[in-house]
């Protein structure tokens, strides 16, 4: 599993190791079943506290992507696409309204708006 922390990034250590394992949950490449490294052995690998993984690992708990287990570990959980896929467009939602707030305030036009919107996405998709 290939986690790699960014400290200038200014997202939180946590929830950049939480998104990373979120995403490699999603494209498969960690399947249900496949166990996690220890929150210590993580902590040692990416020279972190372990306070910083176990926050990790209890988020991913909560949304329901992991399940720890006392003296066993964690473990990726069987995961609802369709469930992942409707958080996801919940977020993206929250992100363009915050976009589209911007852009009202900006004087930036529907049409520009989109114009933006299109060569991003077709940048990222390459």
């Amino acid at each position: 599993m290939d986690i790699i922390i960014s400290n200038s990034s200014g997202v939180p250590i946590y929830e950049q190791i939480k998104e990373q394992i979120k995403s490699q949950i999603m494209t498969g490449e960690l399947k249900e079943g496949d166990a996690l490294p220890s929150m210590r052995i993580l902590a040692k690998e990416l020279k972190i506290s372990i306070i910083t993984t176990k926050r990790a690992y209890e988020d991913l708990e909560r949304e329901g992507f992991i399940e720890s287990f006392t003296g066993r570990g964690s473990f990726v959980k069987g995961v609802n696409n369709d469930m992942v896929r409707e958080n996801m467009r919940f977020a993206i939602q929250e992100l363009l309204e915050t976009a589209v707030d911007k852009a009202l305030l900006g004087k930036v036009s529907l049409e520009e708006l989109k114009e933006m919107l299109t060569l991003l996405y077709e940048e990222k998709d390459q």
